[in-house]
């Protein structure tokens, strides 16, 4: 039977190794706190990075959680494409990586608002099946396109067909359909910002303990805080 017990609540701050799914690094929080658990946004197994797992009476804060910007740092490697934008798929295309000034003209048009198709492997429904799934089965569909919006993408390095991004972006956004629009597929993808919150303030799985969840009222606070000086108004 899954816990449900609405104590102790709170939001903790989870780096998430690279292997384990989301639900995987929520289940092994909900086996210390025996509360009811969720996440507000998941990540890829191979990624790392912050993970907001909610806690007892705080679940029912998520949706103030799932709709804030998210910053990552990734390294793609631009000499190939791979079935599911990242290094766990079959590589399906492969090229000479573009020179600097080749690879800045198409970072500027992936800057500002954007429509990107959704990665094959992804948890969006596709007639009523997880594309993943449907993916794995080697079903090929027609992803839809989605709108999000790209607010900082800088590079921090590029060495030898892969370059290191430094990305803002709206939530929603797929990191894995950026870098195949660049030619290329995410070789590593780490979060390290949801809204106000930092990566720097997390802790590991397995370090985790109930004394660390910051509080519900804490948490919306530094929520508001955030999107007033974004010009966003309330978090309501």
């Amino acid at each position: 039977m899954v816990p449900r017990a609405l104590d102790p609540s709170g939001v903790a701050l989870v780096d998430k190794p690279a292997g384990p799914s989301s639900f995987a690094v929520v289940a092994q929080i909900r086996r210390v706190t025996r509360a009811r658990t969720g996440h507000a946004g998941t990540l890829d197994p191979f990624a790392t990075g912050l993970l907001l797992v909610l806690s007892g009476r705080a679940t029912k804060i998520a949706p103030c959680l799932v709709g804030l910007d998210k910053r990552y740092r990734t390294d793609v490697d631009l000499t190939s494409r791979t079935s599911t934008g990242d290094p766990e798929g079959d590589v399906v295309e492969e090229h000479d990586p573009p020179d600097e000034a080749e690879l800045e003209r198409q970072l500027a048009g992936l800057r500002g608002e954007i429509e990107l198709p959704i990665p094959a492997a992804s948890a969006v429904k596709i007639g009523g099946e997880r594309a993943y799934r449907l993916a794995r089965k080697g079903v090929e569909v027609e992803m839809p396109v989605r709108r999000s919006v790209v607010h900082a993408l800088d590079v921090i390095a590029y060495t030898k067909g892969t370059v290191s991004l430094d990305l803002r972006v709206s939530s929603g956004t797929y990191v894995r359909a950026v870098a195949d629009a660049l030619g290329g597929h995410c070789a590593t993808l780490r979060r390290t910002e949801v809204g106000p919150f930092s990566v720097e303030d997390a802790v590991a799985p397995a370090e985790f303990e109930p004394g660390l969840l910051l509080p519900e009222a804490d948490v919306l606070e530094r929520v508001e805080r955030a999107r007033a000086a974004a010009g966003q108004g309330s978090a309501a």
